[in-house]
């Protein structure tokens, strides 16, 4: 039997639960979205640390599984039957997305390079946020060296490699071949990582040549046996390589104007169609990259498009002494190939209107480059809306304490 307080306790308890569960029913009859949950926000994306890692795309777990399994195959003397692009061979079902995402990088920069000069850039001199639209912002984040006390950005006036930064890679002539070493670095093209991805997927740039495998090699007790270098072909396979192309100036790699004319000043029609060109060339790269491997450092942003990193000392990031320069590969995603550059969204609304740092809560983010086109009158995907926060009333300052 409980005490008479505690029993008086637990009827008080009963009645107001009951009191209030009548009340809610009855708010919610008349007011339905009352307790609806189904807000599309998101956590914004934050800058990564420089002593920090970037997250692995396959558990540690999985990696000492699978290295467990191949030293196993190793000490069995069988062969190996490999699959395409592991063998050398290209995926034939992947050659038309490398040749529509090599189009649609193409008619992007067409497209970017138009709307760039109705719609202003900015970027900060010191820590080198982006900022579209005009006015730039007055969100304080500038927290680097030499940055002022307030944490106040120093805008200046920016262009397209803010909006679109190009990612490059080592060019490989031979994918399966050894990695290039640090003295070959002056000697091997660079070229954008995007660009050598669609190389090697089965696009033929005559600049940059290829070796197209016609007999595929094979693994056996761990070893790689590639036949057509033991009996070559008659014609010589790197007769025509310019090994030094990295000093040639006299190459534009972003000629884009042969694969898209553009006469029309609609800015809007411009904008919409570099949106679906910018969706096009994202979702091809991951189709690609799903077959074709793609290596990158965990502490800094180079990237090697191939089955294995290359081996160039180079690396300033997080304790690169321990590693002697070298790079902490690991396997790369889609933003690590094509950087999205995160802005603060500006609405429509606010065209005209400082982004103020009290309210930056209540402001969403966009990739540069959608917002550039978001600007100009293109739709923005759904997909987005989680760190675009249409869904957020914007308060004025004077009415900042009272939202709860």
């Amino acid at each position: 039997m409980l005490p008479m307080r505690v029993r008086n306790a637990v009827n008080l308890l009963n009645i107001f639960t009951e009191i209030s569960t009548e009340s809610f029913i009855d708010v919610g009859k008349h007011f339905p979205a009352f307790y609806t949950t189904g807000s599309t926000c998101s956590e914004l994306p934050i800058k990564r640390k420089k002593s920090e890692r970037k997250p692995l795309v396959t558990s540690v777990n999985d990696l000492k599984r699978e290295a467990r399994l191949r030293r196993k195959e190793r000490q069995k003397v069988q062969e190996v039957i490999l699959q395409p692009p592991k063998n050398g061979l290209l995926v034939k079902g992947l050659v038309p997305v490398a040749r529509q995402v090599y189009s649609a990088r193409a008619k992007l920069h067409v497209c970017v390079s138009r709307v760039v000069k109705n719609i202003a850039i900015y970027t900060c001199s010191l820590c080198g946020e982006v900022h579209v639209g005009h006015p730039p912002h007055r969100i304080r984040t500038c927290n680097v060296a030499g940055s002022p006390t307030n944490k106040e950005h120093t805008w200046e006036k920016g262009g397209i490699g803010h909006v679109l930064p190009v990612v490059e890679s080592f060019h490989l002539y031979d994918r399966i071949g050894r990695a290039v070493s640090h003295n070959e670095r002056l000697e091997v093209d660079r070229i954008p990582a995007l660009l050598e991805l669609c190389v090697q997927a089965g696009v033929d740039i005559p600049e940059y040549p290829t070796r197209r495998r016609a007999c595929p090699i094979y693994s056996l007790a761990g070893r790689v046996i590639d036949f057509e270098r033991r009996f070559p072909k008659e014609d010589s396979p790197g007769k025509d390589i310019n090994t030094y192309g990295f000093w040639d100036k006299k190459r534009n790699l972003n000629n884009d104007d042969k694969f898209m004319d553009l006469h029309s000043d609609d800015i809007q029609a411009i904008s919409v169609q570099g949106m679906e060109e910018w969706e096009k060339m994202r979702s091809g790269a991951s189709k690609l990259m799903e077959k074709y491997a793609v290596q990158t450092c965990g502490y800094c942003s180079e990237v090697q498009v191939g089955p294995k990193g290359h081996r160039v000392r180079n690396c300033q990031a997080f304790k690169h002494q321990m590693r002697d320069g070298q790079h902490a590969w690991q396997e790369a995603t889609v933003d690590d190939l094509i950087p999205p550059v995160y802005v603060w969204h500006v609405r429509d609304g606010q065209r005209g209107e400082l982004l103020v740092n009290g309210l930056k809560r209540y402001y969403g983010m966009l990739p540069a480059v959608v917002e550039l086109f978001a600007q100009a009158g293109a739709y923005v995907g759904d997909h987005y809306a989680g760190v675009m926060r249409e869904d957020v009333a914007v308060p004025d300052l004077d009415e900042e304490k009272l939202v709860v």
